[in-house]
């Protein structure tokens, strides 16, 4: 499979930066030219314009979470509901939709495809795989948040309605007596009326049902809708894996950059993305040089990153920004630790006040404006009571 857009700026890593209009993706197979127009639209799941984890045929450093679920699909007790925990950007998503496609495609566990199967991949031509890229397969669901418009960036959440309407699907019988498959991408995009929907139907499942619940923190996931999931805990990625993917994804011309960044990206693949995309490394540099002067504000600079950071498509920017602060606290603490708790303590309760605060402006679609003056103000404060500490 290759992927093409008709329009849009490409940066110097391979992956596009994101762009606040809606666009429209076009799959087109090598050999027979076919293609499917996928809806128009900013996906929130869509990372950097990059390939989207049901457009990917591999998976990469998770053989062993490919084994387990084979083992138990070819054993007939393949159980209904797996909750696949694990840090942002190391391939959960990517390996529910591997394992999606398997199923649809290979319904019968004790079939010569199955047995012989040494992992989880199907041939991207083969027409679950394309019906799969385009979420057009009948027997597959996706409850994610609501792709934006031009005006409108995408849902904070993953409403209650989207899950009725989606898990409807569940009240069917699936084609050719094969399963019917929920991904969940992510629990935590779900709020408490969705998330209650969801254990409705996966207390009582329908036979040959099966839910793929991606978790970026499982250990948070509601305790009755994590007591009815088989866990599979999916670890960072070794820097090998993260350049391997890198490079599938062509990110960047340069091998040192892609290795630098695979080295620093924690095993996380859209870490490493951010750290190799111009855009997000400016904005990174940016945040940065506003964080070092603290206490001291450039209220000019202040209001430019807000202003950056409001617009509802700038998704990936926000997220960037708290990783930035976040990952600035830890370097504070880190390195002050000898100072003892009374000079570390400010910072640490304005971190915790600020991951609530961002909680709330994403869940309730909030203008970010000023939860940025607020952040970086406290911070600032902060700074100020633990010099003076």
């Amino acid at each position: 499979m290759r992927w093409r857009r008709r329009s849009g700026r490409q940066s110097s890593s391979g992956c596009r930066s994101p762009k606040p209009r809606a666009q429209r993706w076009i799959c087109q197979n090598r050999r027979s030219g076919d293609r499917v127009s996928l809806p128009d639209g900013i996906e929130a799941d869509r990372f950097l314009d990059c390939p989207h984890p049901r457009e990917q045929a591999d998976l990469f450093g998770h053989a062993a979470a490919e084994t387990a679920f084979l083992d138990a699909f070819r054993s007939g007790r393949l159980h209904h509901a797996w909750l696949i925990g694990g840090p942002q950007g190391i391939g959960k998503a990517t390996f529910a939709y591997r394992a999606a496609r398997f199923l649809l495609a290979n319904p019968d566990p004790s079939a010569p495809a199955v047995v012989r199967a040494v992992d989880l991949r199907v041939d991207p031509d083969n027409p679950v795989a394309r019906k799969v890229a385009a979420l057009s397969h009948p027997d597959l669901v996706v409850l994610r948040r609501t792709p934006g418009t031009d005006k409108k960036g995408p849902s904070a959440s993953i409403p209650i309605d989207a899950v009725r309407r989606a898990l409807a699907v569940f009240g069917t019988t699936a084609g050719a007596g094969g399963y019917r498959v929920a991904i969940v991408d992510s629990v935590e995009d779900l709020n408490a009326a969705s998330a209650n929907a969801l254990l409705k139907v996966v207390e009582e499942p329908p036979p040959r049902s099966v839910f793929l619940i991606v978790a970026h923190a499982p250990g948070r996931t509601m305790a009755t809708l994590r007591s009815r999931c088989r866990k599979m805990i999916m670890r960072p990625l070794g820097p090998d894996d993260v350049a391997a993917v890198l490079a599938k994804l062509d990110a960047h011309s340069d091998s040192t950059a892609v290795r630098q960044a695979a080295a620093m990206a924690d095993g996380s693949v859209r870490t490493a993305l951010r750290l190799i995309d111009p855009d997000v490394s400016a904005l990174v540099e940016r945040v940065r040089r506003m964080l070092a002067r603290l206490p001291d504000e450039d209220v000019s600079d202040l209001y430019g990153l807000a202003d950056q950071l409001s617009g509802r498509a700038d998704d990936e920017r926000f997220a960037t920004f708290l990783t930035t602060v976040g990952d600035w606290i830890g370097e504070r603490v880190h390195t002050e630790a000898a100072a003892g708790a009374s000079r570390l303590a400010p910072l640490v309760e304005v971190w915790d006040k600020g991951l609530r605060a961002a909680r709330d402006v994403q869940v309730l679609n909030l203008d970010r404006r000023p939860f940025v003056f607020s952040l970086i103000g406290d911070l600032a404060e902060a700074v100020r009571r633990s010099s003076a500490a």
